[in-house]
């Protein structure tokens, strides 16, 4: 999948309209920091479930 095709499907905007819009390169990267934190929570549950048998 292009990086094109990716960025709209995530965040339903193309990479034309994410330069060009302040407001949604900033929802863009609100959206992203979530994600990760989201992903950190979870590999930090799963290692403790590892660590705990």
């Amino acid at each position: 999948m292009g990086m094109e095709k990716a960025m709209f499907r995530a965040h339903g905007i193309g990479y034309a309209q994410y330069a060009q819009k302040l407001e949604q390169r900033i929802k863009v990267e609100q959206e992203r920091e979530q994600d990760y934190l989201q992903s950190r929570r979870i590999l930090e549950v799963m290692r403790a479930n590892l660590f705990m048998k």
